[in-house]
């Protein structure tokens, strides 16, 4: 039996801005991905911070709180056989220019920092990601 699987992405600011919502979107639907509930919001430093917790000892940690809380994101809860593995693939690398040609980062990143999307590395992480932008009742059946 074949189990579906869930996971939160993320369209970040630079994403956002530069109107890349409603392709990303389409990828993800392109790829056999179902939407169970998105919403667009901003975020303040002090839940980026509560969000990315896991990175608070890295050097990165002040640029990326002070990056996701500079403008809207797009939060979004995804459905379908391995969606974590298959939505990192379809996100490309982390740095843009070692992205292949094809992903969201490749097409819409400019850079390692304004890197256009975020998605859950694991079970564990997308269980709490999810739990963090939306309440059970808010996914779709």
């Amino acid at each position: 039996m074949k189990t579906l699987q869930r996971t939160l992405t993320i369209i970040k600011p630079d994403a956002v801005r530069r109107n890349a919502i409603g392709d990303i979107i389409e990828q993800f639907e392109k790829n056999g991905f179902r939407i169970l509930a998105m919403k667009m919001l901003q975020i303040s430093k002090h839940q980026a911070e509560q969000f990315y917790a896991v990175h608070a000892s890295r050097s990165f940690f002040n640029g990326l709180t002070d990056f996701m809380s500079s403008g809207p994101i797009v939060v979004l809860a995804l459905e379908k056989e391995n969606a974590i593995a298959d939505l990192r693939k379809l996100m490309g690398a982390t740095n843009p220019a070692n992205a292949e040609e094809g992903t969201i980062r490749k097409k819409w990143a400019t850079n390692i920092e304004h890197n256009a999307i975020h998605g859950s590395d694991a079970e564990d992480t997308a269980r709490f990601e999810l739990s963090f932008f939306f309440a059970g009742y808010e996914l779709a059946k």
